[in-house]
């Protein structure tokens, strides 16, 4: 018998206005299937892994699906680009254990430079904000819009866990 392994991403998503937090919610992932793809190929068939993980934000009522891509995401989703990072912010991970990881030590923070409403979030191989190449690991709908005025943040605490039945 095979055992079923689990694995996805989780965020924890944090308004700060002023410096303090003012709304936090937790937030499951999808891993679409180019993600699955690339984790697979990547431990098992050799292919090259990523050096640098990088998180992006979007401003449409999207809900993503499994077919959705690197390619595909920034338009479907309507990237936001409205905040003063000059890139995606790297997801750095700190160390692996009990088979999981985050970036808590080094939480993602976009500093917003117009007033947006925020619906999600996504994991991409690619830095460069609006870009359509590289992979797409993991994209989330947030349970409520994000209002989010210029000068607030938007705090993303990443984590990725996987666990065998």
């Amino acid at each position: 018998m095979i055992d079923q392994l689990r694995g996805g991403f989780r965020y924890l998503v944090e308004v700060l206005k002023g410096g303090e937090v003012v709304e936090s919610e937790w937030i499951s992932n999808l891993v679409p299937t180019e993600g699955l793809n690339h984790f697979l190929t990547t431990e098992f068939k050799g292919t090259s892994q990523v050096g640098t993980w990088y998180i992006g934000i979007y401003e449409g009522n999207y809900t993503p699906s499994a077919g959705v891509t690197a390619a595909t995401l920034p338009a479907a989703a309507t990237e936001s680009t409205a905040y003063a990072e000059t890139t995606r912010v790297a997801f750095v991970p700190g160390t692996v254990a009990a088979g999981a990881l985050d970036n808590s030590a080094s939480r993602a923070e976009f500093t917003m430079n117009a007033t947006k409403t925020i619906y999600g979030g996504f994991m991409s191989s690619s830095s460069a904000k609006g870009a359509t190449t590289g992979v797409l690991v993991s994209a989330v709908k947030f349970s409520s819009p994000k209002v989010l005025d210029s000068g607030s943040v938007l705090r993303i605490t990443a984590g990725f866990t996987l666990t065998s039945n």
